[in-house]
């Protein structure tokens, strides 16, 4: 069973969680580490013979344009995470629009290759921004992964298909691949990306890794350049927020080594093409 692995490649303050103790007018003062995060996740993916999706924000690639070239050049699927990383929900339509073009065609002038995949910023739609599957379509976007099937304080949709999936809008429809869950008295449990990642002991995503696969299911697993950075620069928003920034960031490489040595992982085109068209359950 070949799992999916996705990057969403971005800053440690570009995250939700610190905005309040970082403003959007501080984010080029603030020392930029994530050329080097990114570089060293893609050693680690080399290293493994893993490829992966990486979900480039337009901010990161319109000052770093040569990372974009090193992601394709090592042979990697560039997709779209927006470009100033605000959550949908906090945008109108034509903002989100506005801010989807301007990625997509930031994106699109680096590579020279078309943008087909989009993740929003904190999964940011929901069951009040589901119009944005229509912007996606209408902007030629093949594939969305930003709905989260969980109850969340910021995002998730916990009635929501838990594989991906076909979603038909009117006449149209987009692939939907959702980060991955755990069904457990009656609820979905994150298990299998960032700070949930991070959170639980690694035999315990191995084993829900190995329970999906056992059953015919892949695992989305996602991360970010910034949870392989345990050195870098430490804010004090409240207490919940810096607990789901900074737990167990100094485990987050070798968890990742261990979990490419064991399982196979590949980008999410790789899973439109074998699938085809409509589902996987």
């Amino acid at each position: 069973m070949i799992n999916i692995l996705t990057i969403d490649v971005e800053d440690y303050f570009h995250v939700l969680g610190l905005s309040s103790v970082i403003k959007k007018s501080e984010w080029e003062d603030c020392p930029q580490r994530v050329y080097g995060n990114t570089l060293r996740l893609l050693d680690i993916l080399e290293a493994s013979g893993v490829k992966a999706t990486f979900y480039v924000l337009g901010w990161v690639a319109e000052r770093r344009p040569e990372l974009v070239d090193e992601m394709l050049r090592r042979g990697h699927e560039i997709a779209s995470h927006g470009y100033s990383h605000a959550p949908i929900y906090e945008q109108t339509r034509e903002e989100f629009h506005a801010d989807l073009v301007r990625s997509k065609e930031i994106l699109e002038g680096i590579s020279g290759c078309k943008v087909i995949g989009y993740r929003a910023p904190s999964f940011s739609i929901t069951e009040r921004t589901l119009w944005a599957l229509d912007v996606l379509i209408e902007e030629g976007f093949e594939y969305d992964s930003s709905i989260y099937p969980i109850r969340y304080d910021r995002y998730g949709i916990s009635s929501a298909e838990r594989f991906p999936h076909l979603i038909h809008r009117g006449k149209r429809s987009i692939w939907e691949f959702p980060p991955s869950t755990l069904r457990f008295l009656g609820r979905n449990l994150p298990v299998a990306g960032g700070g949930y990642f991070r959170l639980y002991p690694y035999r315990i995503t191995a084993g829900f890794i190995r329970r999906m696969n056992r059953k015919g299911y892949p695992v989305l697993v996602y991360l970010h350049p910034w949870e392989i950075d345990p050195a870098q620069p430490r804010f004090k928003p409240r207490f919940r927020d810096r607990f789901r920034h900074y737990v167990n960031l100094s485990k987050t490489e070798g968890k990742l080594i261990r979990l490419l040595k064991e399982f196979r992982f590949a980008g999410i085109s790789h899973f439109i093409k074998c699938m085809g068209g409509g589902s996987l359950r």
